[in-house]
């Protein structure tokens, strides 16, 4: 027996997902329409010395400033708007060099 998938329920199908859907109770009488309450757990988690050290670092940075210089940034953007800004493809070049080396040290 063979049967073509083309995304529409067959009309058995469709009578056996209402019948289904009519009755959610488990065989226990429980209805399964309500959501299920959490059970007290036994484990246990405990963060290594590393981990607790990358929360608080997490932490520290979160409440520092974020070291951006706006009155640069409004002054670029401006400059791109107005046409005006120049990009210098030598000192773009120096300056990844530059990373590239002290990346392979």
């Amino acid at each position: 027996m063979t049967h073509k998938i083309d995304g529409a329920m067959s009309p058995a199908l469709r009578q056996i997902e209402s019948a289904a859907s009519s009755s959610v109770q488990s065989r226990s009488g429980a209805d399964r329409g309500q959501p299920v309450g959490a059970t007290a757990s036994a484990d246990q988690m405990r963060l290594t010395g590393d981990a607790t050290h990358l929360q608080a670092l997490e932490r520290e940075l979160g409440a520092a400033p974020a070291g951006i210089d706006v009155a640069k940034v409004n002054a670029i953007r401006a400059s791109l708007a107005e046409g005006s800004y120049k990009v210098d493809p030598q000192a773009i070049a120096d300056r990844m060099l530059s990373l590239e080396n002290a990346l392979s040290k």
